[in-house]
């Protein structure tokens, strides 16, 4: 059988290593995960019990539409159903607009060291990636709109980029959206954006009805804790959303993470703890980087991208003996490495395991 040329090379995704996969491998009792920006805090108890109630309907599919969890949504966001879409994770809606809109040889642009979902569902559609180097681990906006020509067709913008943790403010999104043409449509990947703090950040809602050209995407597997059950969503103007529809396999969302979702999104309380919770473990974190010496990114979202210094493969596979699972491999910073913001318990141990390893590295045979 010969598969399509473009995906033969093409790279697999690798997650973020299984906690059962490390004990088993090093024979650990206990394994602390880092690796997948997850919530360490679990799902509002609202979510739960949501599931538990939905069981007696396993033997039903799901609504195709999503209805009950889409008006919802549309409520809470003050927008229109028809501008909602909801998908296996926000990384569906991501292959879904590439498959409604790339066609061989049209070009995508991005930054050179984001989510590699964009690139990856691109490759295998035939588009070309364009990518624009970051700028101090931001996207360089001016650089992006630089390099549009007449076969662009999509521009992502990670925002926080992950795994950076940067953020574009408002002025600077504004400004961008001003000097892209209205034909070229602009995917603003707000997957963190419950966690971030900083005044500055887009009001991205509000933005489309300035420029229709807009889709934003979000999840519930961050910092709503339902990653277990890969539900996303994306927003765009009805005309958009539509076309996306088109190529929408009829039921990709399940009934348990479709009435997980809608009462999660009922517990803002539950949200507002995470995001507060995760503002001290920043800052506590930052704080030991600081004294240890280690520079880092500005984090926006629920993870930390830093500098050991040292071949970031080393120094993972070094945490992870010693129970420790965080993220390395980036082919842009490779003596970075990116951390989940976890627990109080679990970013001390984390610190805890990072000194030791910088210590071995570092001292002398």
């Amino acid at each position: 059988m010969k598969p399509k040329a473009q995906i033969v090379n093409l790279p697999v995704y690798q997650p973020g290593k299984p906690i059962e996969e490390v004990k088993k491998e090093l024979g650990l009792d206990v394994v602390i995960k880092l690796a997948s920006n997850e919530n360490p805090y679990g799902c509002s108890p609202r979510a739960t019990e949501a599931i538990t109630a939905e069981l007696g309907t396993l033997s039903l599919y799901p609504d195709g539409s999503a209805a009950d969890l889409t008006a919802e949504l549309a409520d809470q966001l003050a927008i229109e159903r028809s501008q909602i879409i909801f998908g296996c994770g926000s990384d569906e809606i991501i292959a879904l607009i590439i498959r409604a809109f790339l066609e061989p040889g049209d070009e995508t642009i991005m930054a050179d060291q984001t989510f590699s979902v964009y690139k990856t569902n691109a490759d295998i559609e035939g588009a070309v990636s364009i990518e624009v180097p970051l700028i101090n681990g931001k996207h360089d906006l001016p650089g992006m709109v630089n390099v549009i020509t007449d076969k662009t067709k999509i521009i992502w913008v990670c925002n926080p980029n992950n795994p950076t943790g940067t953020i574009v403010s408002e002025s600077e999104l504004v400004s961008f959206l001003d000097e892209v043409p209205a034909h070229v449509m602009v995917v603003l990947d707000e997957a963190y954006y419950e966690y971030v703090t900083d005044a500055s950040y887009p009001a991205s809602i509000k933005l489309m009805e300035r420029y229709p050209n807009l889709v934003i995407l979000r999840t519930f597997s961050k910092i709503y804790g339902l990653a277990a059950l890969r539900i996303g969503y994306g927003i765009g103007q009805q005309e958009v959303i539509s076309l996306i529809n088109r190529v929408r396999e009829p039921f990709n969302t399940g009934r348990l993470a479709q009435v997980a979702a809608k009462a999660a999104l009922k517990d803002q309380e539950f949200v507002a703890k995470c995001r507060q919770r995760n503002a001290e473990g920043i800052t506590y974190i930052q704080q030991q980087f600081d004294r240890l010496g280690l520079s880092y990114f500005p984090a926006n979202g629920n993870f930390i991208m830093v500098d050991v210094q040292n071949p970031g493969t080393e120094v993972f596979k070094l945490l992870l003996s010693k129970g420790i699972i965080v993220r390395p491999g980036f082919e842009v910073y490779p003596s970075y490495i990116r951390v989940t913001v976890g627990s109080e318990e679990q970013n001390k141990a984390f610190i805890g395991a990072l000194e030791q390893v910088l210590h071995e590295v570092n001292s002398p045979a």
